[in-house]
């Protein structure tokens, strides 16, 4: 009876800590992407800032830090790259308690246009990770993103474009270390916006995107400046 209601006393905080989350509240993510290829070469760099939290400013669910070395094969229409990032998560509430990841990816990176209007890109990555308290995990996403010009046919500078994603989150093991696991699926974002072209270097967007784990669904508006170096 006392092993019994150890257990129960145990598992409370763990179901609160679910509960907690309110899915009807829409959390807000502020990202920074920039990239750079160097002057007559197949080599580059790109990475991305990303502070992400529950609520809007007063409750972080993420600080991610990510950058990589880019390599484009020539007349081969792809993009490779090589990189780490570094994850920092809150607790949703009032609780100051983080966690901390390490995160090695592979990534390919596929444009595709059709017709006038449709930019497509399909991106493949695959990570290695670390997380804190856990067992060594990995992690399959691919993303499909559409972009769709609106008050002209290319992505040119003052062009207003329609953003579209969609992400698929696949996870590599589902045995994560003192017996406990994960589903196979980890998430899927949706993300519908709007963005504008400032310059051949600059581009902004707004939108809204809707994550989707098997224990929360939660809406986020997404803020990001996207730069080429």
């Amino acid at each position: 009876m006392k092993l019994k209601l150890s257990l129960i006393l145990l598992l409370i905080p763990l179901c609160n800590a679910f509960s907690q989350i309110d899915e009807s509240k829409t959390g807000a993510w502020y990202m920074y992407f920039f990239s750079h290829q160097f002057k007559d070469s197949q080599w580059g760099f790109q990475g991305d800032f990303q502070y992400r939290d529950w609520q809007g400013l007063s409750d972080m669910e993420q600080l991610l830090l990510r950058s990589g070395i880019t390599f484009s094969p020539k007349n081969a229409g792809v993009k490779f790259t090589l990189g780490y990032g570094n994850v920092t998560s809150g607790v949703y509430g009032d609780s100051n308690d983080t966690s901390s990841e390490s995160r090695i990816y592979q990534e390919a990176l596929i444009p595709q246009k059709l017709g006038n209007r449709f930019y497509l890109t399909h991106r493949f990555r695959y990570e290695q990770r670390f997380v804190e308290d856990q067992d060594f995990r990995t992690r399959y996403r691919y993303n499909l993103f559409l972009n769709i010009p609106i008050n002209s046919k290319e992505l040119s500078p003052k062009t207003i474009y329609a953003a579209f994603y969609n992400e698929l989150f696949i996870n590599g093991q589902q045995d994560i270390g003192d017996g406990r696991e994960v589903e196979l699926f980890d998430r899927n974002r949706t993300y519908l916006g709007f963005g504008y072209v400032l310059n051949p270097k600059i581009k902004f967007q707004l939108g809204w995107m809707n994550q989707k784990t098997d224990s929360w669904g939660k809406g986020q508006w997404q803020i990001s400046m996207h730069h080429n170096l």
